[in-house]
């Protein structure tokens, strides 16, 4: 019996190229092609007891770079000079200051008589709460009123005379 003797070959395909075949070598030297192998494929039947055929994948583990600031090394300081933090509620609060002018430039100029109505509005929907606080606060006047009652900075008129 001879033993089984399978190579793969190069062959050339007809609108050019190439593609890889197996063959077997026969006793003569010639080749004979060999049908794809059910090995990496699913069979049509499987024998009685035989676990279903299963691929399986291999996975392959990428090397993870680590970052630079997972490194025990404390970070440079860097040279140029940065801004103070702020706290969130200032920021806030100036969001609301800022929406509400710019709400009453807008509704200035098409319906000057809902101004009033704007500038809280704009600067809650900005700001939120805070927001409205600093706007009512510095812009309509609240904060000149209350310096007042205490300082006596305001003027008052008395009626009467005489």
């Amino acid at each position: 019996m001879s033993k089984l003797l399978l190579k793969t070959i190069r062959i050339k395909k007809p609108g050019g190229g190439t593609r890889l075949q197996k063959v077997k070598v026969l006793a003569s030297g010639k080749y004979r092609f060999v049908k794809n192998t059910t090995k990496g494929m699913v069979r049509k039947t499987r024998a009685k007891g035989r676990p279903a055929y299963e691929k399986i994948k291999k996975k392959v583990k990428r090397k993870s770079s680590k970052s630079k600031s997972k490194s025990n090394k404390p970070r440079k300081k860097s040279n140029s000079m940065k801004m103070p933090k702020i706290p969130s509620i200032i920021k806030k609060v100036a969001i609301g200051v800022g929406a509400a002018s710019l709400a009453s430039m807008a509704v200035g100029i098409i319906a000057p008589q809902f101004v009033g109505i704007a500038r809280p509005i704009a600067a809650l929907a900005a700001g939120g709460i805070p927001g409205v606080a600093g706007e009512l606060l510095i812009n309509q006047g609240l904060l000149g009123n209350i310096t007042g009652m205490f300082g006596g900075g305001g003027t008052q008129s008395t009626a009467g005379g005489l």
